[in-house]
């Protein structure tokens, strides 16, 4: 089932067909599990939705308060990492991502697209002036993804390169989105953020507005074998509305 490698031990072809197999089993054991003890008709029981840290965080722990007024029989956990959980051995019951999902029992609905901008604080503009061209941000200091970043942000560097044949460097790599907001707050430098994440922030200045960043989508994600369980249905429902 294993061969060994030099960073440890890997699947042969066996080996991944009888991962494939007993993940096929306990994931209609977990099914079976649901249809005898969940209550379909009154949404209440454990509800465990994962997410990205940013995402998870800033636009949706805000919003669960509200979902468990609405809900009061309905316990969540929430589990916020960038590593994607398996949905089909219920390691979460629902995730909201940064991509669609690959797998076929997986349900999914898009939610909104992520528009990145570049930002700065109001503190950091009055030091070191606002970028009036891209050419300009070759004298500024930038802020990007370290190791770690979530796997959609395909784009991560895309403010070293932007409007330039040399690539710049960064004075500051971190590896959370979150992080990189308050270093970007406290006047480190300039960076890219999701606009969903500066709202309202007032210290926080849109540097060439003009210039769009990435865009990716958050998804709405869940298996199959809770489309109609209750808990699921009422927290889809409250996301959409």
């Amino acid at each position: 089932l294993f061969e060994r490698h030099a960073r440890g031990l890997v699947l042969t072809d066996s080996g991944h067909k009888l991962y494939s197999t007993a993940n096929e089993v306990i994931s209609k054991i977990k099914e079976v599990e649901t249809d005898f003890t969940e209550q379909k008709h009154k949404p209440s029981g454990k509800l465990v939705v994962t997410t990205v840290v940013g995402f998870g965080g800033i636009w949706l722990t805000p919003r669960i308060k509200e979902f468990r007024d609405k809900n009061p029989d309905i316990e969540v956990e929430l589990i916020v990492t960038n590593e994607e959980l398996d949905l089909s051995t219920r390691e979460a019951d629902v995730a909201i991502w940064m991509r669609a999902p690959k797998q076929k029992n997986y349900i999914q609905k898009k939610i909104i697209d992520i528009n990145y901008h570049i930002y700065g604080s109001s503190k950091y503009c009055e030091e070191h002036g606002l970028p009036r061209t891209l050419h300009d941000l070759d004298k500024h200091n930038l802020i990007t993804y370290g190791k770690g970043s979530p796997s959609p942000l395909s784009e991560k560097e895309w403010i070293l390169k932007l409007g330039t044949k040399n690539k710049r460097k960064p004075i500051m790599k971190v590896n959370n989105i979150y992080s990189l907001m308050l270093a970007v707050d406290a006047g480190a430098g300039l960076a890219s953020l999701p606009d969903y994440m500066v709202g309202d922030n007032k210290g926080l200045v849109r540097i060439l507005p003009e210039i769009k960043g990435p865009k990716y989508e958050a998804h709405f994600v869940y298996p199959q074998s809770l489309k109609n369980v209750a808990r699921v249905k009422a927290f889809r429902d409250f996301i959409f509305n």
